[in-house]
């Protein structure tokens, strides 16, 4: 495909964030079908905000339960970038005026303290460069008309990413199962998702080590201070204007968003 193409499709996925208004699938206008296509589409976007003076704080992870993989016809997660801008803290209002069909997922997040630009890792290597996990919410969003997604209109779409909130006590891996830790996320003190760390992956350190290859073939390594939004634990659940989500990761301790 031609580059002006994928930078006409980028423009049209960033002009619907920023007006707030979904568009149509993009993946009959990706002709050649391709995943790297899709990823060229992201990397435009990326390369966009980073010039508008954006600053990059990790990436994200998605399709790392094997149902939604079978869905979109995949075999493997995908990965999206995650900037300051969309960070929020525990119980920090949540501006609806940022989103457009948000969903909400509770996930672990892995915080580095150091690079992985190896182009094969360890479990070892994982482990020793984290420094810390904290319980995450993911609010993921689509630019996408009603969700109706593939997998080239999440991936040229940022991974479907919208904007993430973090707990405010970090424990290190040694504090807590990263793979039998159980997730409860009540909406209004109803249970809305329950899940466990095995629902990732089977172990969500196996996202971050696919994740920190993946980055390294694709020319970005993970950095020191980077933030992994690992994929969710559970199912994901509508967001609404006044909605109060609050997520309790066994070990882990508790992370709330709060939805203006």
């Amino acid at each position: 495909m031609t580059n002006d193409i994928l930078a006409e499709i980028a423009a049209d996925l960033m002009e619907a964030e920023g007006k707030r208004q979904p568009v149509a699938p993009v993946r009959d206008r990706i002709a050649s079908g391709s995943i790297e296509d899709a990823y060229r589409i992201q990397f435009i976007n990326t390369e966009r905000g980073l010039g508008a003076g954006r600053r990059l704080v990790g990436r994200k992870i998605g399709l790392t339960s094997a149902a939604v993989q079978k869905q979109l016809g995949v075999g493997q997660p995908d990965f999206g970038a995650l900037f300051a801008d969309m960070a929020f803290g525990d119980s920090e209002p949540v501006p609806m005026g940022r989103l457009i069909q948000p969903k909400i997922e509770a996930e672990i997040a892995f915080v580095l303290d150091r690079d992985l630009t190896a182009e094969r890792l360890t479990f070892a290597d994982i482990i020793s460069a984290t420094a810390y996990a904290l319980p995450a919410l993911e609010i993921v969003d689509s630019r996408i008309a009603d969700w109706k997604i593939g997998i080239l209109d999440t991936i040229a779409d940022n991974a479907s990413s919208g904007l993430f909130v973090l707990g405010s006590h970090p424990k290190r891996l040694g504090e807590f199962d990263p793979v039998l830790c159980g997730m409860v996320m009540e909406r209004g003190g109803d249970q809305v998702s329950l899940g466990a760390g095995a629902a990732c992956l089977g172990n969500p350190l196996n996202a971050v080590k696919w994740l920190a290859e993946k980055m390294v073939e694709v020319g970005t390594p993970l950095r020191a201070g980077d933030v992994v939004l690992s994929g969710a634990l559970g199912p994901m659940v509508p967001a609404g204007v006044g909605d109060v989500f609050e997520a309790r990761i066994n070990g882990l301790g508790s992370v709330r968003a709060i939805f203006e």
